[in-house]
């Protein structure tokens, strides 16, 4: 009998065995019969968890007075093993395994060869389904997939009649209930605490069993229809067309999307009795089994955007095809994801979520830089999250350590409360800083602006007490569209801006998007190629040959500020005429403006530039005559500045802000402007860290732009300060730099009583 039929035999008679008044032992005593004489089997048997222990519950072939006697532990002989790894076993000799153990009760003694599957509910164990045979032999992928096939129809079953209690399922399953922890990178610094929510719900099987296989079949064609438009659409994205391993990796994705095996399988599966929910649920347990034993990253990744798939085409077949942000957050929560896109995040209730942990991510994702706007810790690059975490679990995230707690005992939660508390206390001791004016001990006054890009950042502004926003990322509002935005929708949005910050200056970077910054609308012929994105053909250099895109935002920008002073920045400028070009567009667009004499145009337009790119610093006396402010972007400057990829974490924490390099650059920059009317300040994140900040203080920076959290820290630092004692320092320092300038000047703050941790 070849497993198709025996496992349609087995699902029809328990299909029939499920609409009887039978009790549930009379229903599992009938099932061991039912999957034993279809399978041709001596012993069949089905161990359940009762109270956190594995009870033989029914058995065809073993001694009967062995029912309800025989308890092994999670973990405890084959069946124990298999439960608590949630591993299929298939062995000839089963005495040679070394978690073998034997109970004379049973009467097993005589069996050689032994097979056991899982019985899996909501993606944790809670039984097994095993037949044992006198002759040694192992047995055949057909037998073992109509077991797994019978393990999922009686999943449902015993649920259903109540022969299990999740708590106890819980309970057994140390890796989901007891408490672990997590590693991973920090994307985004920051304590939270939470429950865990997915932002794709598990998907909840409710009927396995079929009734119409053709009904069952056309609903599966129809799921795998739309899942191909979908990554052929995927496909013509420019985030993805772009050449290179990204081209490779959708090309795998492609490959299975329309692998003929693995809808075979799923079809095979659908023959044999199942659901299309159920066929594909099935056929994923096969790729999760298969994963568990692929050695090779490569190949381990490649059966993980097989999964990935899988969960795709179960959404789309059951209809769940919604997140978490679509029903609400009803608590604190921390969310649980693969990967999110900068819109999807923003869909979520900022006042409920804490955290996110993904199982992928980089330090310059677009998800990472709206999280870091909205001042929500983000912890990436953690694997195997669903296997460890469950939905509504108890989550300590310390992203400051590249850490999260699940589950965590009573010592850690008090030890993480008591971190958390401090920083609540300091918090609200910088929110009384809110209308403090920032002097330094010796009476200059120091600017502190923040960086913003969301329209939920202009309430903030007031809140933190910064003197304005030093660094409005245009591009957010194009990375979080899904098509070019209109430029009346932009001037709306720039006007809002400016309204909201009153008498305060806003700088308006203009759109950096582009190369590591990719846009689904847009793309780029001259970028397509770019082996390092962030050193290609991005922000200005985009905006330029893109003059219609460019010449939108600067009308844009221009009526947005009418009657007012509007400051624009230019970044990723590398050399003068660059930003000549750049001005010109603005002066095009306000003469076009000032013709139509209805029009209210700006009182002054301000314009300056970023200086991320090395080569600029050379020759900045051609380019501060022309310029009203210039600011330092410290994250594109020191990997530029190093050759070193931010978003690789090797490199990332290599390369330290406080190296005698960086902070002899930055005082080069600081000597090149000096005597000039010119504004210089600084807006990358450097200058929101305390350690960072006394450093740049003391190379002569008097303006700084940071994230809206670090504005009261710096604050207060700069209250600490005699600027004459910090520069003299400084200079000493870079002139004959110690092995560990930042050691150097953590000691000398000590020293002189300043704070900066």
């Amino acid at each position: 009998m070849s497993a198709t039929v025996a496992a349609r035999k087995i699902l029809t008679g328990l299909h029939e065995l499920m609409a009887t008044r039978l009790s549930a032992q009379d229903k599992l005593d009938r099932t061991v019969e039912i999957v034993g004489e279809s399978l041709d089997s001596e012993v069949c048997s089905i161990y359940l968890l009762r109270g956190g222990m594995l009870e033989l519950s029914a058995t065809r072939g073993l001694n009967q007075s062995a029912v309800h006697v025989t308890r092994l532990a999670v973990g405890e002989g084959l069946t124990g093993t298999l439960v608590a790894h949630g591993e299929t076993l298939n062995l000839a000799q089963a005495k040679a395994h070394p978690d073998f153990q034997y109970r004379p009760e049973t009467g097993e003694d005589k069996f050689s060869s032994f097979a056991g599957v899982p019985i899996v509910y909501r993606e944790r164990a809670v039984g097994a389904l095993n037949v044992q045979h006198v002759d040694p032999r192992r047995y055949e992928d057909v037998e073992i997939e109509a077991l797994q096939t019978t393990a999922m129809v009686l999943s449902e079953m015993i649920v259903n009649a109540g022969l299990i209690d999740e708590r106890s399922a819980d309970e057994a399953a140390p890796e989901r209930s007891g408490p672990a922890q997590l590693t991973g990178l920090t994307l985004v610094a920051g304590l939270a605490s939470g429950s865990a929510v997915f932002h794709q719900p598990r998907i909840t099987i409710d009927k396995v069993v079929a009734e119409d296989t053709e009904f069952e079949r056309q609903r599966v064609y129809r799921a795998f229809e739309r899942m191909r438009d979908q990554i052929d659409q995927m496909a013509q994205q420019a985030e993805f067309g772009a050449g290179g391993e990204t081209d490779e990796v959708l090309k795998a994705y492609k490959a299975f999307a329309y692998d003929e095996g693995w809808s075979r399988r799923i079809n095979e599966a659908i023959d044999a009795g199942l659901t299309a929910e159920a066929a594909i649920e099935r056929v994923q347990q096969r790729t999760r089994m298969r994963m568990r034993e692929i050695d090779d990253p490569l190949l381990a990744d490649r059966m993980h955007d097989l999964e990935d798939l899988s969960n795709r085409l179960l959404r789309i077949v059951s209809g769940q095809i919604g997140t978490a942000a679509s029903s609400g957050l009803k608590e604190d929560a921390i969310l649980i994801a693969r990967n999110l896109g900068p819109a999807e995040l923003l869909e979520y209730d900022r006042r409920r979520l804490k955290g996110v942990i993904l199982e992928e991510g980089s330090l310059t994702s677009h998800v990472v830089i709206v999280a870091r706007a909205m001042g929500i810790p983000v912890l990436g690059r953690v694997r195997g999250l669903r296997g460890v975490v469950g939905e509504g679990d108890h989550v300590l995230l310390d992203s400051d350590a590249g850490l999260a707690h699940v589950r965590a005992q009573t010592s850690v939660i008090d030890a993480f409360e008591a971190r958390f508390a401090k920083s609540k206390e300091r918090r609200a001791a910088y929110a009384e800083l809110r209308d403090v004016e920032p002097f330094t001990r010796c009476g200059t006054r120091i600017q502190v602006m923040m960086n913003a890009g969301l329209r939920d950042d202009l309430t903030t502004l007031s809140m933190v007490g910064a003197d304005g926003i030093g660094l409005f990322r245009t591009e957010f509002q194009f990375l979080v569209s899904a098509t070019l935005p209109q430029r009346e929708k932009q001037t709306r949005f720039y006007k809002d801006v400016l309204d909201a910050a009153g008498s305060k200056p806003v700088v308006f970077r203009t759109v950096d998007i582009g190369g590591d910054k990719a846009v689904p609308y847009l793309s780029s012929d001259s970028g397509a190629a770019d082996e390092n994105p962030a050193m290609g053909w991005r922000a200005l250099r985009l905006a330029l040959e893109r003059d219609g895109l460019f010449k939108a935002q600067a009308r844009a920008l221009i009526e947005a500020a009418g009657g007012r002073t509007l400051r624009v920045m230019f970044p990723m400028i590398s050399e003068p005429w660059e930003f000549d070009a750049a001005r010109a567009v603005f002066e095009e667009q306000r003469e076009f403006l000032r013709a139509r004499k209805r029009i209210i145009l700006p009182e002054e337009i301000e314009y300056g530039a970023m200086i991320e790119v090395p080569g600029l610093v050379e020759v900045l006396d051609l380019l501060v005559p022309k310029v009203s402010f210039l600011s330092v972007g410290t994250n594109d400057l020191t990997q530029f500045l190093f050759a070193a990829d931010r978003a690789n974490p090797k490199l990332a924490a290599r390369y330290d802000w406080l190296s005698p390099a960086i902070l002899r650059f930055l005082k080069r920059i600081v000597d090149a402007t000096a005597g000039h009317q010119v504004r210089l300040g600084l807006c990358g994140e450097m200058g929101g860290r305390r350690l960072e900040a006394l450093a740049l203080l003391g190379l002569g920076y008097r303006r700084l732009s940071i994230t809206p959290v670090s504005v009261g820290p710096i604050k207060e630092l700069i209250r600490q300060i005699d600027l004459d004692e910090v520069s003299s320092f400084m200079s000493r320092l870079i002139a004959q730099p110690p092995p560990d300038t930042r050691a150097a000047i953590a000691q000398w703050a000590q020293e002189h009583g300043i704070e900066v941790e």
